[in-house]
């Protein structure tokens, strides 16, 4: 299949998925020679048809062909199909239709770029780290999952491999699927125009303004990393925004080599990879508002959300050896999402593990295969299921007893990591690394006797007295995109049939509900007996619809519904 068809088909999926116009709730079944199609009369005179077939993951269908038929007329081409959905869009909706399909003309040329790259990437990656990503072990050799990962779309998103507004030279620069490395810039401010929080202290390699060339300014002044994507207009506005464009200065030259890690604007210190740089960008993924920018108040919620995370290890030792934590409490920004910095520690002790986000296990590796069967072979006897099987019954554990304490985790695939080394009597371990922990759902009613601080938390939309919130975002994050889509991995042909893998996330969902009992009954409801899940529907919210016709609060936190793939697996 050609990259254009791949592209077409994922898009095709998610407007359907999305219940964009109507696709899916509005339309009529027609049985044709060829297989089932969706009918959609659209408005007066506006005919849409979609060829599908059932079973679709997080929806009743999935398009089977990259074609859509309008008026009669089969379109192949991706921009004449969204141009005839954009032209029938509600006129309100007709600018993000174009945005939308902006987004994908991106988005195909860095697949084009990616599928030509690709070979080379993966030759370096077996050359510099070896052939078998099983022995990529400690923080440095981690990076080169990242890399893999970044050449899978996103489960949801369509256009997730699109680089808004950035040139191929800059994406091959600083994008990690090419596995680059680069220095940083870097601004001298006045210490009174920093907020800086964490008492650890700064690297040795942390640059005063004397050492970037900046002597003049004294001692006055701290400094700050700055991606060099963002050097330009966007920083110089977003200092003029501050008022600190007067009194801020940017060192000439660069300065601290580092690497992309697979969220592109965090990059990994070449020479202490247990620390990583979260940097503002002044670009967008997942959707035209998903801006990858910094709110000053992201930053007070992830150390707000490690802590509360560590207080709950403290009452629950049993994960006192299996959850381990990025520490996320050092700190400092301006007061403008454009000037920030987040200094993530790793935790130490990984030098001998094999540290890998759940993102990447799905990546084909150098050798073809997927990462999953590199691991299996070398810590289950060559059993993906084995491996699969492992993960869940921690991750489970982990989450549902998370949600018994009132807490549900936006703690997606690229968020979380497995650890897999080998204890002293030569067995498997696995383990779980969590970072970025600033979009969490807390039922408070339920939280009550944990040490929970609200005042620490910046975003009001953390917290409520309702379930709902949490199942939600149990469901969607932990069930779809940790869980459930390996599960339709393994599944694939020549695996494991899809019952089987479908089965053993209910068995092990169900004994982690059963550990927690009667406070497990509302998630229990939510995911295993609903007749529908809620589904991220993140193209309408991200890009098609304006906030005040979607109605999302939150971008990442916007929903449709589909069918519930593990009530199958209870038949």
């Amino acid at each position: 299949m050609s990259t254009h068809d791949e592209l077409t088909l994922r898009v095709l999926d998610a407007l359907l998925r999305e219940d964009v116009l109507g696709l899916r709730t509005r339309s009529i079944p027609d049985e044709r020679p060829d297989g089932r199609w969706l009918r959609l009369d659209a408005r007066p005179g506006t005919r849409f048809a979609l060829p599908v077939a059932t079973g679709g993951f997080q929806c009743e269908y999935a398009v089977r062909e990259p074609l859509l038929e309008a008026d009669g007329v089969a379109l192949t081409d991706l921009d004449a199909m969204l141009a005839a959905l954009a032209a029938a869009a509600d006129p309100a909706d007709r600018p993000g239709h174009l945005a939308f399909a902006e987004e994908c003309r991106q988005t195909l040329s860095t697949m084009r770029l990616h599928a030509a790259a690709r070979p080379a990437v993966h030759g370096r990656l077996a050359e510099r780290y070896g052939h078998d990503p099983a022995a990529w072990s400690g923080l440095g050799d981690s990076l080169a999952f990242d890399t893999l990962a970044a050449y899978l779309d996103h489960p949801v998103y369509p256009t997730s491999r699109g680089r808004s507004g950035l040139t191929d030279t800059q994406i091959t620069s600083f994008a990690p699927e090419f596995h680059p490395s680069f220095e940083l810039r870097w601004l001298a401010l006045p210490a009174s125009a920093l907020t800086v929080h964490g008492a650890a202290p700064l690297p040795s390699w942390w640059p005063t303004p004397a050492e970037l060339g900046l002597g003049h300014l004294g001692t006055g002044h701290l400094t700050i990393p700055v991606h060099p994507l963002s050097v330009g207009a966007a920083l110089d506005e977003a200092l003029h925004a501050a008022g600190l464009a007067d009194v801020a200065e940017l060192a000439e030259h660069g300065y601290l080599e580092v690497v992309p890690t697979l969220s592109t604007r965090t990059v990994a210190v070449a020479a202490d990879p247990s620390l990583h740089l979260k940097l503002p960008l002044a670009t967008a993924t997942l959707g035209l508002r998903n801006r990858r920018t910094i709110k000053p108040g992201t930053l007070r919620d992830g150390a707000a959300g490690q802590r509360l995370l560590a207080a709950v290890i403290e009452q629950e030792p049993r994960f006192g050896e299996s959850v381990l934590l990025a520490d996320e409490q050092c700190y400092a920004h301006a007061g403008h999402e454009l000037l920030a910095v987040l200094a993530r520690r790793y935790p130490g002790g990984l030098e001998e593990a094999v540290t890998v986000p759940l993102a990447a296990l799905a990546a084909p590796a150098p050798s073809g295969r997927l990462v999953l069967d590199h691991l299996a072979d070398h810590f289950y006897a060559g059993d993906p299921l084995a491996l699969y099987d492992a993960l869940l019954t921690l991750l489970l554990d982990w989450q549902v007893t998370l949600f018994g304490h009132g807490i549900a985790l936006e703690s997606h695939q690229q968020n979380t990591s497995l650890v897999l080394d080998r204890t002293a009597d030569g067995g498997s371990r696995l383990r779980l690394l969590y970072k970025d922990n600033d979009g969490p759902r807390i039922n408070r009613l339920r939280s009550s006797h944990l040490p929970l601080d609200e005042a620490a938390f910046d975003d009001a939309r953390i917290f409520g007295e309702d379930d709902r919130p949490l199942t939600d975002l149990f469901t969607t994050i932990t069930g779809h995109l940790c869980t459930a889509s390996l599960a339709f991995t393994l599944a694939e042909p020549g695996r494991a049939p899809l019952e089987v893998t479908l089965g053993l996330l209910r068995a092990r969902l169900t004994e982690a509900l059963e550990r927690i009992g009667p406070a497990g009954d509302p998630l229990r409801a939510a995911l295993l007996d609903a007749d529908r899940l809620p589904v991220k529907a993140m193209v309408s919210a991200g890009t098609l619809l304006s906030k005040e016709r979607s109605g999302a609060a939150d971008i990442n936190k916007h929903y449709t519904t589909g069918p519930n793939y593990l009530r199958r697996a209870a038949s």
